[in-house]
């Protein structure tokens, strides 16, 4: 399986790996699976560690060398990401996570999450 963690969940797996849910650390330490995360988490992580938000107080580029050194693959945001978004029904309102459901229907990969929200959207997305 391909699969994209959301944000939550790869800053869970960093830094506070008892947060994962059993369900996301079996998907992700199965060596089956291919790994990948969004540029997208990257920035947002940046944004809110910058705007001082308490869950986000990460070093970015730490965080991301963290992810390459671990396997996981890097998944750039296009164009076509941006314009995908335009199609989605407005149930979430955070734009990261919006793009983040975009690029995962667009590239073929499962989007893992914790977030009900973001799970209600349509598309190959799995609660965890």
């Amino acid at each position: 399986m391909r699969l994209l963690p959301d944000t939550h969940l790869l800053l869970w797996a960093a830094f506070d790996p008892d947060k994962v849910p059993s369900k996301a650390e079996s998907l992700l330490n199965d060596l089956g699976n291919d790994l990948f995360f969004s540029a997208a988490s990257i920035w947002e992580v940046a944004i809110k560690t910058a705007r001082g938000q308490a869950e986000f107080q990460v070093n970015a580029a730490r965080l991301r060398m963290g992810l390459l050194a671990n396997g996981y693959a890097e998944i750039p945001v296009t164009g076509a990401h941006g314009a995908a978004v335009a199609a989605l029904p407005m149930l979430h309102k955070d734009p990261f996570d919006r793009l983040l459901v975009a690029q995962a229907g667009a590239e073929g990969l499962v989007l893992l999450t914790s977030d009900k929200i973001l799970a209600a959207y349509p598309g190959s997305i799995l609660h965890v």
